[in-house]
């Protein structure tokens, strides 16, 4: 569905805790708020079961989240894996030193400071590749690089998760955002929203192999399952 109050993407805006002379301690309070945030609603859990938990009832399987900023997710699929009794080794990689600053406090959680393609080149893969709120921060070069990395990085899926460019999506968050003060979501989660793509969009900007879904509430993913197995 088109978006009638948002209007068309706008990718030339600029979220805040993307400036490296931002506010440390905003900052670190995203990070902190992230963990809660996407519990709630980034979707992770339905992620979870529908494409990790099967390759986990294999036996050990291993993951890494591209753009992992404060390692939140990786965090929570590590802790979600190991509550159930599986094994997932979880790698978190991102380029920012300051995310990677904060992602080292995280435990059972690998987090290593490169961006998808120095990861690539060292010739690791992995059964999952997934990020969290990373395609619409790119230019076109750097989705298709990222896309092409994901693939060469994953045996058996990539996943990246994003959110929706919506109307009520934005109105939504307008008022849910304020209930992390202190922090740079509500403000940049708005940007965010306008940067985002519409499902259309990022169907019409994929690669052959890749498939883009809808998830709710407010999201869509872009999908490559490989079918490598454990080669």
């Amino acid at each position: 569905m088109p978006t009638l109050l948002l209007g068309p993407r706008r990718p030339d805006l600029v979220e805040r805790m993307d400036d490296p002379d931002c506010d440390r301690a905003r900052l670190d309070a995203t990070y902190r708020h992230f963990t809660t945030l996407n519990r709630l609603i980034a979707g992770w859990g339905t992620i979870y079961a529908r494409w990790i938990r099967p390759r986990l009832a294999e036996g050990p399987a291993s993951l890494v989240d591209i753009g992992c900023g404060g390692a939140d997710v990786a965090w929570l699929l590590a802790r979600r894996a190991r509550r159930e009794g599986y094994s997932l080794s979880v790698t978190g990689v991102d380029p920012d030193p300051r995310a990677i600053e904060y992602a080292r406090r995280r435990e059972g959680v690998e987090v290593l400071a490169c961006d998808s393609s120095e990861l690539a080149a060292t010739g690791r893969t992995f059964d999952f590749v997934v990020s969290n709120h990373v395609l619409h921060h790119l230019s076109d070069a750097q989705r298709a690089g990222l896309l092409a990395d994901s693939e060469r990085l994953a045996r058996r899926a990539a996943i990246h998760n994003d959110i929706r460019r919506d109307d009520i999506g934005y109105a939504a968050f307008s008022v849910f955002g304020m209930a992390f003060p202190g922090s740079f979501i509500r403000e940049d989660g708005l940007r965010s929203l306008r940067r985002a793509y519409t499902v259309a969009e990022l169907g019409a900007v994929l690669p052959a192999g890749w498939r883009v879904r809808r998830l709710e509430p407010f999201r869509l993913l872009a999908v490559h399952e490989t079918g490598r197995g454990d080669d």
